[in-house]
């Protein structure tokens, strides 16, 4: 048996690092996309290959692992709770999986995938207990860039883990989503794995990734939100490496020192944030050319605000400066000190003008993808 599944990467269209502060921030699905597929052995060939093997196709790796090595090493524990109820992995779990992750003798430097493969065990021996299977993993994502690769690592292996064990297979070719109540089940198993990797994420990722269109988000509140527009960016990826934790403290470390003057600043991020949900929301009359022009002026003054805060790069300062010699706006997008950059193309913009901008930030180093804003989530396909 064969099943796949997809989930798309994200970016904030507005609102990081304020969002930390109590604001709204928007977060939006990417159709760049994570793809799993799983593959059970039949029942006669399972006797014979009692593996699960996990492979990394994009980095050419492959993890192999006897299931009778799986059940002597994770604890009973793990698998006490049944996959329609989504629970924390222990920190013991943790360690014993951190053994089977070791033996695998990652090179080291790839040694970051050990807590996305230790992620990759948790989720299917808590999904799937202890079957052998092969799990192929593709992406269009690049790693660590801030467009919520993990998350989408996180979604489409859940997805395809439930998939798996629906008993309807019946349904036609091609791409669909799985119902309401197996979403939210998946984006809660989901949010699991991404705690694995990241620690004390904040939910947001994984919840785009799961559903798709767009989110607003505040205090912890999320919000999914309808878009009614098309809408359309250039990403550019700086390719340069950031620590998220010291952004974050930088920036409550300037909150402490001038507190009046940056809730000034996490106020108008507020307000940009609302602005802009509501212009996608918007179902009034007004043009899509003056919709993307009030959005232009918000990523504006956003970045701006990011400036202000301390978080901007200057390769970010080069992508900038670079589509504006195109009449084409940009902001950082993420924690910023690198990582990606949104460039908006509005519907009237012509190819070639993109395609110039894109040749000129390629000269720099830079990576270039051109994506639909607002998606749908995760899908499965039989």
């Amino acid at each position: 048996m064969e099943v796949k599944a997809r989930a798309p990467g994200k970016i904030i269209l507005a609102g990081e690092h304020a969002v930390v502060h109590g604001s709204t921030a928007v977060a939006a699905a990417i159709d760049l996309y994570t793809y799993v597929t799983l593959r059970f052995p039949l029942q006669a060939a399972a006797e014979n290959n009692d593996r699960l093997t996990l492979q990394l196709k994009d980095l050419s790796l492959e993890f192999s692992w006897s299931v009778s090595r799986l059940k002597e090493v994770i604890p009973f524990d793990s698998n006490t709770s049944s996959p329609s109820t989504p629970a924390s992995c222990s920190g013991e779990t943790l360690k014993s999986i951190a053994v089977l992750v070791e033996e695998q003798n990652i090179p080291e430097e790839k040694i970051w995938l050990s807590s996305g493969i230790s992620t990759f065990l948790w989720l299917y021996t808590s999904i799937r207990g202890f079957n052998p299977a092969t799990v192929i993993i593709t992406t269009e994502l690049p790693y660590g860039s801030g467009l919520g690769s993990s998350a989408a690592f996180c979604v489409a292996l859940t997805s395809a883990l439930i998939a798996s064990s629906i008993s309807d297979k019946t349904r036609g070719e091609g791409w669909c989503s799985l119902d309401e109540t197996n979403l939210e089940l998946l984006n809660k198993w989901a949010f699991e794995g991404e705690k694995i990797i990241h620690g004390k994420p904040s939910g947001i990722d994984n919840t785009v990734s799961a559903y798709g269109n767009m989110i607003k988000f505040c205090s912890g509140e999320i919000t999914r939100l309808q878009s009614n527009m098309p809408l359309r960016m250039l990403i550019t990826n700086t390719k340069v490496g950031r620590n998220t934790k010291a952004l974050v403290s930088g920036v409550s470390e300037r909150t402490l020192r001038h507190p009046d003057a940056m809730k000034s600043v996490f106020n108008a991020v507020d307000s940009i944030s609302k602005e802009l949900a509501a212009i996608i929301q918007s179902k009034d009359e007004v043009s899509v050319t003056e919709k993307e022009e009030s959005i232009k002026e918000l990523m504006e003054i956003n970045q701006g605000l990011l400036q202000s805060m301390g978080v901007s790069h200057s390769s970010i300062d080069t992508v900038i400066r670079t589509t504006l010699k195109h009449k084409l706006t940009s902001k950082l997008t993420g924690a910023g000190g690198g990582g990606c950059v949104l460039t908006l193309l509005p519907t009237v913009v012509s190819g070639t003008v993109v395609d110039k901008a894109v040749e000129e930030l390629e000269s720099y180093g830079f990576q270039c993808f051109t994506a639909s804003i607002g998606g749908n989530g995760a899908e499965i396909c039989f």
